[in-house]
């Protein structure tokens, strides 16, 4: 059985091991693909492990051995799953691995937003503290989040994990979501977007990419928010218009956000949000952690096993 990585550089820059994979059969791994170059590395693979490389009708139809897409993710919009379908394909994703580390890149950004913490740790070692008159000095309002509202939208793991992590911090949490889980704790509110929008400090999105949340923050509901709202997004960058957020920024329509994805990956030089006021930019590394990345590839593994035993994990076809 043949087995190809398409774009192992991101899940295993070099700490982890794929030695696992080679107990299944003969394993190719290649850093990155390009789409011309998909077919002929994948042309007698019966399973094949993406991350971001797209499998779209075209390219599905011409790997006539092909068995298996693992997905090296949780989003899988980049593969034809009715294509797959079509063709008796399986695909698998690996849904949770990256709860605890997501969960807190949401509190990195906003610690950044409220503290400015490199901003400051910048300025010391540019030698202005010791050239300092007083004691102490802050160049941006510092905000204590005790007693805040935060805002969830989407309310899965990954938006529970922040609303138990908000709570410690002593905030109030309101939270939306198409489908309201069984349970909740009693001091989490389940409320409408427009409350979300109206009522909350800070607004964190953890929804899927979908025709209903594609540019679900815009300019109406960016205008209901408070203007010392904050916002972070560390589920899909299409969620957010992005043109009406540097706007809203650069307007002071509200008073930062957090980023760790954008509509483009990596972004165009024009995107408007790499020059908007006090917006704070990561290149999508929620998910990156060893410790997260160690349980996706295990995750991966684990579906190619139950794959090659007859016990498909995680199926989406």
């Amino acid at each position: 059985m043949k087995i190809v990585v398409t774009d192992g550089a991101t899940l295993n820059p070099g700490d982890l091991s794929w030695d696992a994979l080679e107990e299944f059969g003969r394993l190719n791994v290649y850093e990155r693909t390009s789409a011309e170059e998909i077919l002929e590395r994948c042309k007698d693979a019966e399973i094949v492990v993406v991350n971001k490389v797209e499998f779209n009708r075209e390219t599905i139809e011409s790997l006539p051995k092909l068995r298996l897409i693992s997905v090296s993710a949780t989003g899988y919009n980049n593969i034809d799953v009715e294509a797959a379908a079509e063709r008796n394909i399986a695909v698998t994703n690996v849904p949770v691995y990256g709860t605890q580390s997501v969960s807190q890149m949401v509190f990195a950004l906003l610690l950044e937003l409220t503290q400015h913490v490199g901003h400051h740790s910048r300025t010391v070692h540019q030698g202005r503290w010791s050239e300092c008159e007083n004691f102490s000095y802050w160049d941006f309002p510092l905000i204590e989040l005790f007693g805040l509202t935060i805002g969830i939208i989407g309310f899965g793991r990954i938006g529970q994990a922040t609303a138990k992590l908000a709570k410690a911090f002593g905030m109030k949490v309101l939270a939306y979501d198409v489908v309201k889980p069984a349970k909740i704790d009693s001091d989490i509110k389940f409320v409408d977007l427009d409350k979300i929008f109206t009522d909350s400090d800070i607004i964190t999105l953890h929804c899927p990419l979908t025709p209903e949340t594609d540019g679900l923050v815009n300019e109406e509901r960016l205008s209901k928010m408070k203007k010392t709202a904050f916002l972070i997004n560390a589920s899909r960058g299409q969620v957010v218009n992005e043109q009406d957020l540097a706007n809203a920024l650069n307007n002071g329509r509200i008073a930062g956000a957090g980023l760790d994805v954008l509509s483009t990956e990596p972004p165009d030089a024009e995107n408007p949000l790499l020059s908007a006021e006090n917006c704070y930019i990561t290149p999508h590394i929620a998910w990156a952690t060893r410790s997260a990345r160690s349980r996706l590839l295990n995750g991966a593994i684990d579906n190619i096993k139950a794959f090659i035993e007859g016990k498909v994990q995680s199926a989406l076809t």
